[in-house]
């Protein structure tokens, strides 16, 4: 049986496994940035785009109350949604 503790120890290593994800895609975008002209505008325009998509869909998504009714739902969710992103994204710069 898991306990409160084992679901909020996941959340933390999924906490974890973003920031290591996004860090890659940061890295991966800076390059394409740093190398100029109409590919790093257009991942410039995409990157703020995809930020603010992303932002509102969990807004839409809590605010409808799809992100479930427990602090642990709602953070869990929040970050599956993330990540998610964020993986895509690794793939497509990768």
């Amino acid at each position: 049986m898991r306990t409160p503790y084992a679901d909020w120890m996941k959340i933390g290593l999924d906490s974890w496994m973003l920031g290591m994800e996004a860090s890659t895609v940061i890295g991966l975008r800076l390059t394409k940035l740093a190398a100029g002209g109409p590919a790093a505008s257009a991942e410039a325009q995409r990157m703020v785009a995809e930020k603010m998509q992303a932002a509102w869909e969990l807004q839409v998504a809590a605010a409808t109350g799809r992100l479930g009714s427990t602090p642990h739902a709602q953070a869990s969710k929040a970050l599956k949604h993330y990540r998610r992103k964020v993986r895509a994204n690794a793939k497509r710069l990768g």
